[in-house]
Parts: C-alpha cells; sequence; structure tokens
C-alpha cells in the first residue's frame, strides 16, 4: 500500500513538473513575471492552503500576522542600534569635515565644489537648517567640538535613513523568497553589523546612497509583481516610486549608476517576455515600453536635473568653488571679481589680461621676480600657475616686433603671433629646450626679457579651439592654445606643486604632446583695453543647460583625478568582502574616544562563504533538473529562488562590486558598503534555503530539530559577535586592543585592524 502510495505522488510530481515546462500563453487581461524574480505561484512558506478564496484569505491572515509582528521587531531594532549615542562623539569625525562643511555652504548660500552630484549634501543641509544649526561651524578638521552648535540634527538625518536599510532588506528577501526566515536572517545581518551602524551615525553620504539604492529594488521588485495587473494604479505608483528613488541615488553619487543599470537590466528582460507574449498585441507591447520610458528614464532624468537647478539657485555666491569652474560660470556668483562687470569683447594688442588654465585646479598663469634655482634648467624668472587672483597674473599682449600700437588696437586673431610680456616685471614669456623641473619630457617655461626685449623664444602662436584662422579670440568664451613658435610644444599646467623654491604654486610647462587637453587649454578672464567697448559680462552668461553640462565635465574630471597621495594607504576591492581593514572615524591613543569603521568580522565572513555556498546549490540543483532527476514540488520551487531571486541579488552585488577593479582613482574601504547590502540578502537566501532542505540529510522530526538549531545558532552567533564588536561603533576608550585592560583584548583577529 505505502508503495502505490509512493508511486502514485511520484507521478503527480512528475506531471506537474511536466505542466510547468510546457509554454502556455495567458489571456490578455494577463502578462508575464519578470525573468529575474520568483513567480507568483510559489507558495507562502508554512500556508496551511494554496488552493480557493477562502483558503488564500485563511493564509494570508496566518502569514500577515508574524511578518507584520516580525517586521515591527526588526524596525525597533533597526532604529534603536542607529540612534543609540547618536551625538557621541561631540566632534567632527572623519569626512564630516567635507560634508558638514558643504551642509554649512547651502545655508549661507556659498558656492562650492564637489565630485559627487549635489542631492546628498542638499538633503544633509535641510536636515540641519529644520533641526536650528545656523551653518557657522567651520568644520576645520577631525576633533574639533562642536560645542554649542546643533549638528544632531544632521546626524540624526543620516541615522534615519541607515536605520531604514534593513527593513527594505526585510521586505525585498521575503518578496524574493516568500520566506519569513530568510528575511529575518538578512535583517540580523545588517541590523547587528557595526559597520553599518558606523557608517550610518555620522554626517556623510553614504547612508543617504544606500537608502536610494535600495528603495530602487524594493520597489522594482514590487512593480514585477504588479505584472498580472498593468496599468493599475499600484502598478504606475511602483513604477514611479523606482524611478524616483533612481534619481535620487544617481543624484547623491556617480555610483547610482550601478544600481540604474541593475534595473536597466531587469527591464529589459521583462519586456523581452512581453514580447514573446503572443496573446498581447504590438500595441500593447508599445505601451508597455513607453510606461518604462516614462516611468524609468524620463522621469528619473528630469529630477535630476531638477536637483542641480535648485542646487544652481542656492549657491549664488562666490566661495572656494569659483576656481574650479570656466570664468563665464564664475560670472554669474555675487561677488566674483567678474559678476556684473564690464570688459572688451574680444582680445586685442595692447590690452592686459589674465589667462586661466581649464584643468582642474589648472591655475592662472603667473610669474614673479623669484628665479629657478641652480640646476633645475636655465636660471631665469620662474613662470607658475597659481590658484588665487592676484597681480602677478596680469600680462600684456604685444606684437612681435614691438609696433607701436595703432589708434584702433588690432584685434588678435586665430593664427596670430604675439608675445605675452609680464606686466609686473617685463618680462616676457618664454621657452626653451631646457628640461622642466617637475615633468622631465617638457621644456622649461620662464620670464626672459627686459622691458620687451628679447629673442625668437618669445614668440607664440595664438589658436584659437575649435577655430580657423582669422577667427577673433573671444573673452571668457574662446578656448585657447598657445604654441610655441621656436619649439613647436604647447602652453600646459601640469598640475603637479612646485618645492619651497616655486612657493608651492602649480608647474607650467610646454609640453611637445599637441592633443588637445584641459591642461594645455587656456581663456581670457581679466580684459582691460581701455580704447575698445566694454560690455557687459551679464550678456555672455552661460544658460542652465552649459552650465549643467560644465558642472558635470568638472565632476568628472574631479573624479578621476583622485589619485592616492605619496604614502596614502589606498586600500584594494579585494581587501573588501575580507573584512581586511577598517577606517578611523575618531581618535588614535589611549585617551582619545575612538570610532573604528569595520564590519562585524563574523558577519563578513558569514557573508563571504555564504556566496561561495550559493554558488555550490544553484550548481547541484541546475545539474539535477538539467540531467531529469525527479525533485519535489518544493524543491522546486527552492531552485526558483536561488536561481531567481538570489540570481538577482548576485547580480547586485556583481554590478556594485566589480567595476572598482578597473576604477582609477584612490578607494575606500566604505565604497563597497553597498555592495555588502546584496551579499547579506543572498546570505539570508541561500542559508534558508540550505536549512529548509535539512530533510535531504535526516528524517522527520531529526530535520525539523537540524532546521530550527542551525537558525539559533547563527542568530545567536550574529548576537554575540555584535555584543563582542559593539565598541568599535559605540566608542572606545582607554587602552588599545593589543594592551591589557582592553575593552577589545584578544578580538583582534587580524594584524590589518587598527584598533
Amino acid at each position: 500500500m505505502e508503495k502505490e502510495e509512493c508511486i502514485s505522488q511520484w507521478h503527480k510530481t512528475r506531471d506537474s513538473s511536466t505542466l510547468r515546462n510546457r509554454k502556455v500563453f495567458p489571456s490578455p487581461e494577463q502578462t508575464h513575471q519578470s525573468p529575474i524574480t520568483p513567480e507568483s505561484k510559489i507558495k507562502q512558506d508554512d500556508s496551511p492552503c494554496s488552493n480557493g478564496s477562502s483558503g488564500d484569505f485563511s493564509a494570508r491572515a496566518s502569514v500577515d500576522s508574524p511578518n507584520q509582528l516580525l517586521l515591527i521587531v526588526v524596525t525597533g531594532l533597526s532604529f534603536a542600534t542607529r540612534l543609540y549615542k547618536i551625538t557621541e562623539p561631540p566632534h567632527v569625525c572623519w569626512d564630516e569635515t567635507h560634508f558638514g562643511k558643504m551642509g554649512s555652504y547651502y545655508i549661507n548660500r556659498t558656492f562650492f565644489f564637489d565630485v559627487h552630484p549635489p542631492l546628498g549634501k542638499m538633503l544633509i543641509a535641510l536636515a540641519g537648517y529644520m533641526t536650528g544649526y545656523d551653518g557657522t561651524f567651520p568644520f576645520v578638521k577631525p576633533g574639533d567640538k562642536y560645542e554649542d552648535h546643533n549638528y544632531w540634527g544632521m546626524r540624526g538625518f543620516c541615522a534615519i535613513l541607515g536605520s531604514f536599510l534593513p527593513i527594505f532588506a526585510y521586505l525585498i528577501v521575503q518578496e524574493l523568497s516568500r520566506s519569513h526566515t530568510a528575511a529575518l536572517i538578512t535583517a540580523a545581518l545588517l541590523i547587528f553589523d557595526t559597520g553599518c551602524i558606523t557608517i550610518s551615525q555620522y554626517i556623510l553620504l553614504d547612508p543617504i546612497l544606500m537608502f536610494f539604492i535600495m528603495a530602487a529594488v524594493l520597489s522594482m521588485i514590487k512593480f514585477n509583481q504588479q505584472s498580472s495587473r498593468p496599468f493599475t494604479a499600484p502598478w504606475w505608483l511602483w513604477l514611479v516610486l523606482c524611478g524616483a528613488a533612481l534619481a535620487g541615488a544617481l543624484g547623491v553619487k556617480f555610483v547610482g549608476l550601478f544600481v540604474i543599470l541593475l534595473v536597466g537590466l531587469n527591464t529589459a528582460g521583462e519586456l523581452w517576455r512581453i514580447l514573446g507574449d503572443l496573446s498581447l498585441s504590438l500595441m500593447d507591447v508599445a505601451k508597455h515600453f513607453l510606461a518604462r520610458v516614462v516611468g524609468l528614464i524620463l522621469l528619473p532624468l528630469f529630477l535630476y536635473v531638477a536637483v542641480f537647478a535648485v542646487h544652481f539657485a542656492l549657491l549664488n555666491k562666490s566661495g572656494p568653488g569659483d576656481g574650479f569652474f570656466s570664468s563665464t560660470f564664475q560670472s554669474r556668483l555675487i561677488g566674483n571679481n567678474l559678476y556684473n562687470v564690464s570688459m572688451p569683447e574680444y582680445l586685442a594688442y595692447g590690452s592686459t589680461i589674465t589667462v586661466k588654465n581649464l584643468r582642474i585646479a589648472g591655475g592662472y598663469l603667473h610669474s614673479h621676480w623669484h628665479l629657478y634655482p641652480e640646476g633645475v634648467g636655465a636660471k631665469q624668472q620662474q613662470v607658475t600657475a597659481y590658484l588665487h587672483k592676484d597681480y602677478n597674473n596680469m600680462w600684456l599682449v604685444q606684437k612681435p616686433d614691438n609696433d607701436t600700437q595703432s589708434e584702433i588696437p588690432d584685434l588678435v586673431r586665430h593664427g596670430d603671433i604675439i608675445r605675452l610680456e609680464h606686466k609686473e616685471t617685463t618680462r616676457n614669456l618664454h621657452s626653451h629646450l631646457h628640461q622642466a623641473p617637475l615633468t622631465k619630457k617638457h621644456f622649461q617655461v620662464t620670464g626672459y626679457g627686459i622691458n620687451g626685449t628679447g629673442d625668437t623664444n618669445d614668440l607664440w602662436q595664438v589658436e584659437v579651439c575649435g577655430g580657423r584662422r582669422g577667427d577673433l579670440v573671444k573673452v571668457l568664451r574662446s578656448k585657447v592654445r598657445f604654441l610655441h613658435k621656436a619649439t613647436g610644444c604647447v602652453l600646459y599646467s601640469s598640475g603637479k606643486t612646485l618645492p619651497k623654491w616655486g612657493w608651492e604654486q602649480v608647474e607650467v610647462t610646454c609640453s611637445p604632446y599637441l592633443k588637445e587637453t584641459p591642461s594645455s587649454q587656456w581663456n581670457i578672464e581679466d580684459h582691460i583695453n581701455p580704447r575698445l567697448p566694454n560690455i557687459s559680462l551679464s550678456l555672455l552668461k552661460p544658460n542652465f543647460l552649459e552650465i549643467l553640462l560644465e558642472s558635470h565635465i568638472v565632476m568628472i574630471r574631479g573624479n578621476s583625478g583622485l589619485k592616492p597621495k605619496d604614502n596614502e594607504m589606498n586600500s584594494k576591492p579585494w581587501h573588501w568582502p575580507i573584512n581586511y581593514q577598517g577606517l578611523r572615524f575618531s581618535g588614535v591613543n589611549e585617551t582619545e574616544y575612538r570610532v573604528y569603521l569595520l564590519g562585524n568580522p563574523v558577519v563578513w565572513w558569514i557573508n563571504l562563504a555564504s556566496l561561495g555556498l550559493y554558488l555550490i546549490m544553484v550548481a547541484v540543483s541546475s545539474i539535477a533538473i538539467q540531467r531529469g532527476i525527479s525533485l519535489q514540488q518544493e524543491r522546486l520551487e527552492h531552485s526558483e529562488v536561488l536561481t531567481g531571486g538570489g540570481g538577482l541579488l548576485l547580480l547586485g552585488w556583481l554590478l556594485h562590486y566589480a567595476p572598482f577593479y578597473i576604477m582609477g582613482r584612490v578607494l575606500y574601504y566604505h565604497h563597497y558598503f553597498p555592495a555588502m547590502l546584496f551579499s547579506s540578502m543572498l546570505t539570508g537566501v541561500t542559508l534558508d534555503t540550505l536549512l529548509r532542505n535539512a530533510d535531504l540529510l535526516l528524517c522527520q522530526p531529526y530535520s525539523d530539530w537540524l532546521q530550527r538549531g542551525g537558525q539559533m545558532i547563527l542568530l545567536f552567533t550574529v548576537l554575540y559577535s555584535f555584543y563582542m564588536f559593539h565598541p568599535l561603533s559605540y566608542g572606545m576608550t582607554g587602552p588599545l586592543a593589543h594592551e591589557p585592560g582592553s575593552a577589545m583584548a584578544g578580538l583582534k583577529w587580524m594584524d590589518s585592524w587598527e584598533f
């Protein structure tokens, strides 16, 4: 009898598996699920029934009640761990010196430059303003006491957004796996991770960025689950929320592009399946396509541009960021020396000018009475690039032969040969075949001659970038290059800082490499010539699209220019998953309040092991299915969760981690935290699936005991490790970890940890 029941059950399983693998065309009212997320047919775990409306209702009631209770517990623990000791330490920590200062700039409406888009700093400023911060704290350096300034609002805002990360992760895993246990494991890993706590408790961009990343992923999954009800209110709601979250992520940091790519790949797969649904007309397919274009492209683009519109409207006063931008950009800033001034529009002989390099921190062409020291090229007058306004930045534009100027000055044109005479010292801009001081493959640039007399090495040909012979040189707007007539090299700002003999100003060279780069491009900024009519610079102010484009060019150049400094510790991407080294947020010695950014080692190493375990489990299940091995319905559903939901999370981890291997900029440990969120969610799915298949090893009831025991051991391990390492987040005082009597004694498991 038992044998007959087993055979009957086997046939039922086989038949249901066959039906699942047949292509079924739904009715016009239906559409396909996303190829990445699990199908809605996966049952709620522990549901008492699966058929019938009354059964569905009772199942939902029984499932939702513990789910809501668990969500409340997760929410309470998440907020409690992030907001605890939020005002400690009461001094500037790590990058608060940057982002807190930028919040002050917004409150004071002072223009500044940063390599990241503005949304994160704007939200920090808004939080500070709403909680009584007046923007007067200078944020000079880490360790400065806040004293009576209301800094807690900005920290609290970041902590609140950071508190949503475990909640979002719980909901994402719950939707992908249909398992409360998987969601709870994920939430526990993030709630009790010391790294996630620390990075959420300070005035930083990271919790804001991760909030928008997780919101975008959750909205995407919720939207996918509305695919059976297209164009309904919930369908549009999740589509719009996903688009808004994508704009938010990109508006905080450019690495928000990674989650945009994730959503884009998911959407492409979904549209491909919709195209294959023959029950839908091409008009229906077009509607789906256009809806996603509006919600996931046009809406995020509009919101992203709107953020910059607000940014430019707020920061209308001259500030420390002026020098990073073009002269035309600066002319719109109140208090800048170019604001609402008048000057001649076209460059002419006899004009007094300043010449500004177009690279970031390229500086103004500058000279002074000091000579190059012995052994550094020719011992002639130094020519440098200076980052500040100065009288020694002034140059006279002269004809090559010292002809007397006519009554009406001749205008300088593309292709003309000129001399640039330094106004203060009367020496000519000069180059020759001597090596440059720092850039040895370039030629030295000096000041030579006196009162306009010199030699043929003082002659330079004017070239308007993109111009033709005879084109006029426009003040502020023309990009100009100066080609040395004798050697054929081009005037160049290397960006390298000269030693003390050069007053630590920027090196100017003559480059034999003639490729057009910002380092070899200059523009005319100040222009004085009383014999020419003046025009108001307000007529030359750039429009919004021009300043939007310029700001992005400057940000991208700034990011690519973030190179490791001499003797600076540059974190490597392979360090991050193994928790090789953290970051000092506050304090160094035993007399100071120390905070150290380091992930909970147990959590991070479980995540690392789970990545390998996930690949093994997917490989085993895929081989079993491919070989036609008969599997129970439950096993097939577990396989779908692994390949569907787990595949999405693995892709998210790869997209937020792998690109750092090809980045040329300086990297830090905190860059891994968005990827760590996906890794933790994948761990929850993987370990839950593993434990739910304990009956492959043991029969009932021992398999249930193994499953529950494994869950309890995992939870206890995470909690106990948090108990051991929580001083990393909440502050350490007294002896260091390697000294007797330390609260962290015996916990420095890796020599590279610095606490």
